[in-house]
Order: structure tokens, then sequence, then C-alpha cells
């Protein structure tokens, strides 16, 4: 089975082009430290009277080995800022830097390209291979990135050692969350994106999922952003930005970040 399901993925991967991000015109400057700049950000849903603007000039800063909350309701432009940030979507004006490449100006295949190399992704579903154990849904991973860690090393990150060799449907949600959390880390992404990866959890399992994320961050150094209409889970964050009606409300800087042990809501 994992040979078959490997096989496949070094197929679907065969179909993608392994074009460079693309730095038209040479290279665009970004702050000292900075892993995005975003500037001017606008993205507009359907036309006439069914247009939904669902960011409206959004300007920010990430930097390297941040921790940051985009904190909102529903609606406000999370999911579409960070949609837009791991190269899912692309802006209706505007632009946005990833480290030198500009990625408004990339092609899908270097939009593909800069998603297979450098970003992770962990969603609110799972989306694990129901036949696959927890090492082998890892595996499909590591078997495709060009600098993967290996498979037991990540669930060991993420607490899930002695589950490795188990099926999704004998592992909780909170599990099943962390096993999705350490293939998104095998291999070994420059940045995390999770999008209410707590959302479909109970507040202890949601703990456990966002102590496993902190963890991927503090010891591996990589930029995470997590969105969260949750305020409570801003707490543990390096800064946290509130969007509200496609426009950055606030951001501000946690003088004291708080563990995720110690989070209650």
């Amino acid at each position: 089975m994992l040979a078959r399901a490997t096989g496949l993925a070094r197929t679907l991967m065969n179909f993608l082009p392994a074009a460079s991000l693309s730095s038209p015109g040479g290279s665009a400057a970004v702050s000292a430290g900075s892993v995005f700049e975003a500037r001017g950000l606008t993205k507009v849903y359907g036309v006439g009277v069914a247009q939904v603007h669902a960011l409206r000039g959004i300007d920010l800063e990430l930097y390297e080995g941040e921790f940051v909350t985009l904190l909102g309701p529903s609606g406000s432009g999370k999911s579409t800022l960070l949609n837009i940030l791991g190269g899912l979507d692309v802006p209706t004006s505007g632009s946005v830097h990833f480290r030198e490449h500009d990625l408004t100006a990339s092609d899908d295949a270097s939009l593909t390209r800069y998603r297979r190399e450098h970003v992770g992704f962990v969603f609110q579903f799972y989306n694990l291979m129901p036949s696959l154990t927890a090492r082998e849904n890892v595996e499909l991973v590591t078997d495709i990135a060009v600098n993967p860690m290996p498979a037991d090393e990540a669930l060991g990150l993420v607490g899930l050692t002695e589950r490795a060799d188990h099926f999704p449907s004998q592992m909780s949600g909170g599990e099943q969350q962390r096993v999705a959390i350490a293939r998104a880390i095998a291999k070994r992404p420059d940045v995390l994106l999770c999008d209410e990866p707590t959302g479909a959890l109970d507040v202890h399992t949601g703990i456990l999922v966002l102590e496993a994320i902190h963890r991927v961050n503090r010891e591996l150094g990589t930029m995470t952003v997590v969105i969260t209409h949750n305020a409570v889970i801003a707490g543990m964050a390096d800064r946290v930005i509130t969007l509200s009606d496609g426009r950055i409300a606030s951001v501000r800087r946690n003088e004291r970040k708080v563990a995720a042990s110690e989070l209650q809501w």
C-alpha cells in the first residue's frame, strides 16, 4: 500500500514543473530578517454587485523565527491572506515577497516549486490517508522532499513516537492533527502556515496541538503563522496581528508569552 501511495506521489510530482521562483527586473529589497513582505495587498472575488473585498490594502512584514497569530472573526480576511502567503492564491493587486522572490510575479510552475520546497501547511482538517500508518503518512512527503528529516524524527517532535505504526482510525483527533503537523515539517519548510489548527478539537487536545506547533517554532526556528478566531491562543505568539473587514486593525507584541499549557478557554 505504501509503495503504491509513494509511487503516486512521485508520479504527481513529475507532472509539476520545477521552475525557479521568478524575480523579474531584479530582486526587490526586503527588510533585514524579513521572510515575508507584503505591500498594498487586495483581493476581490466576484464581479459587479456580487463583489466581495476580502483584503483591502494589507501591509505587513513577517520575520525569521517568529510565531505570529492572525486574529479575527470569520470573514475578516485571515485565510485569504494566509493562502496568498502560501502561494495557494494570488492577490488582485499589491505585492508579496518571500525573501528576495516576488511571489506576485511568479507563474503557476514557480508557485508550485515555492510551495513544495518552502511551505508547510496545517489545516483544520487533517487530510490523512486512512489506509496508511502515521509513519507512512509522513513518508508521503519525505519520499519527494529534497532534504527531509526522517519520518520518525518528525513524529517524535510532535510527541507521537509510540503511535508511528497506528492508523488514523486508531488515533484521536488531536493525534491525527499532530501527524498532519509532522507531515508538514518533515520537508524542513522555511515557514509553517496553520489555518485554525485547533478548530475541530476540544480544549485539552487543542493545547497538545499548540504545544507541538510551538515546539517546531522553538526548536527548528521555523517562522510560524497561526490563524485563529480565539483571542486566548494569541497569548502564546510573539506578535498578534488582528484583521477586521479585510484590513489590519492592530499589531501588538506580547511582552510576556503564555505557554500553551497555561491557556484556558
